[in-house]
């Protein structure tokens, strides 16, 4: 006979604990494959597909989508190959020996199978000639005319005026109960032993009836309307709860401060219309203005090593990090993001560009992994995009530093001691004045500034 097995929501990596389902990829009844994906879930970092380490037919599945599921919480269930039925006179659980994937997620393998258990049949019930391993339903389609309401403990009835269990009602009297807000064990049955019939619950519902336990429900509802205003609620969760939780860190722990300035960057602009025009057709994908700050970053980290760093509290050390790997901020659907340009200081504007093109497209469909989320060391935030010129940019815990970009404009500026018309930029750096004083972040801005102005000034760092 069919063993079922529980296929529970596996560690996802990098300290996530919950995850939003977004898209069920099977039903009910569908025969899944070993590591088939079965279930799109929205982590804090990012989307992903979850492959399932069994190779069954689907049984059930837990969690409607846009709910959201601690690590460790049962997603479905999987009816796979079949067992040995169990030796008469055996208490214990029979050990099954499924054979699964062992490799669901990386960093996550199959872990130990879960131990049948034997199902209890209700007292009074013949067993059929067959005992498969089946869900509660099962035992309903046996005897779907009764029903087993739980009761209170006897300790807490007598504390809170609940009276004892209700032993059988019929599920449609428990359904016109629930639909009303009445508890079973408030009321007195008049059919045979005091079960509770429909016409007893009718009669609750025509005279108003109330059970002691509803008004204080109801009481702390009223106050809990009055303490807070009537308006839109939107779950703190998910992407915009991972970002909530790092802002708020951030201003908690890191001692920030902003310095900025205002560059003329027509030259650069003239520079990357160059850079664009010399290959021809085919030469190869654009070159962004992103990409041309992010190399330029890169530069300015060499010359000061203290903003590529972070800080070790409990150790109060600075650790001064060996490569740079450049975080860039990307608005999606979902939320905010910040991929990572893995050793960005070993790549070329070129190299850069190709790799901000990728994750930016994969930002866009959900489709980043945790590691391209994770593990930056110096964030670059191009607000620029929204229409506006200036920020103060909040750093993005455990890193050092960020530089915000704002738009490029045309403004009146003094070029050569004559008032002309330049496309400017205001640059602003937000730092750990931890790990650096004003003139170290002085100096990295004005050099940032200065390869803007004259990016002839970024030759000699190549």
């Amino acid at each position: 006979m069919p063993q079922v097995l529980e296929f529970k929501l596996p560690d996802l990596g990098e300290g996530l604990t919950e995850a939003e389902i977004v898209r069920w990829l099977v039903e009910v009844g569908d025969v899944v494959a070993i590591d088939q994906p079965v279930v799109e879930v929205e982590t804090a970092k990012a989307m992903v597909e979850v492959p399932c380490p069994y190779g069954g037919v689907v049984t059930a599945r837990f969690g409607e989508e846009g709910k959201e599921l601690p690590v460790g919480a049962p997603l479905l269930t999987v009816a796979v190959g079949s067992v040995e039925p169990e030796p008469s006179g055996s208490t214990g659980a029979a050990e099954a020996e499924p054979s699964g994937s062992g490799n669901v997620l990386v960093g996550y393998g199959t872990g130990a199978p879960p131990v049948r258990r034997r199902r209890v049949r209700p007292e009074g019930l013949s067993a059929p000639a067959v005992a498969p391993v089946a869900p509660v339903a099962s035992i309903a389609s046996v005897a779907p005319a009764v029903a087993v309401v739980p009761a209170a403990s006897p300790a807490s009835a007598a504390s809170d005026g609940v009276r004892g269990p209700v032993a059988v009602v019929s599920p449609l009297v428990r359904k016109l109960a629930r639909q009303h807000d009445l508890d079973l064990r408030q009321l007195d049955g008049s059919g045979p032993d005091g079960l509770i019939l429909r016409a007893d619950v009718e009669s609750a519902i025509r005279s108003g009836a109330e059970t002691p336990q509803e008004a204080p429900q109801e009481a702390a509802a009223t106050d809990r309307a009055a303490a807070h205003p009537v308006g839109e609620r939107v779950p703190l969760r998910g992407v915009r709860g991972a970002v909530a939780d790092k802002l708020a860190r951030s201003r908690r722990e890191i001692p920030d401060a902003t310095c900025w300035v205002d560059a003329d960057a027509t030259e650069l602009m003239a520079a990357r219309a160059a850079m664009n025009s010399a290959g021809g057709p085919g030469a190869g994908p654009k070159v962004s203005v992103l990409a041309l700050l992010a190399r330029i970053c890169t530069a300015a980290l060499a010359r000061y090593p203290e903003l590529n760093s972070t800080v070790d509290q409990e150790a109060r050390e600075i650790v001064r990090l060996p490569g740079v790997h450049l975080g860039f901020a990307a608005q999606t659907e979902r939320g905010l993001v910040v991929p990572v340009v893995r050793d960005a200081h070993a790549r070329s504007t070129e190299s850069i560009g190709a790799e901000i093109t990728r994750l930016t497209e994969a930002a866009r469909t959900g489709t980043l992994k945790p590691a391209e989320l994770t593990g930056g060391t110096f964030t670059l935030n191009n607000y620029g995009v929204f229409g506006v010129d200036g920020s103060t940019p909040i750093i993005n815990h455990p890193e050092a530093a960020m530089l915000g970009v704002g738009r490029i404009v045309p403004k009146p500026w003094v070029h050569e001691g004559e008032l002309a018309v330049r496309r400017v930029v205001q640059l602003s750096l937000t730092f750990d004045h931890r790990v650096c004083d004003g003139g170290t972040a002085g100096g990295f801005l004005r050099y940032v500034a200065d390869c803007v102005e004259q990016p002839a000034v970024l030759l000699r760092t190549l």
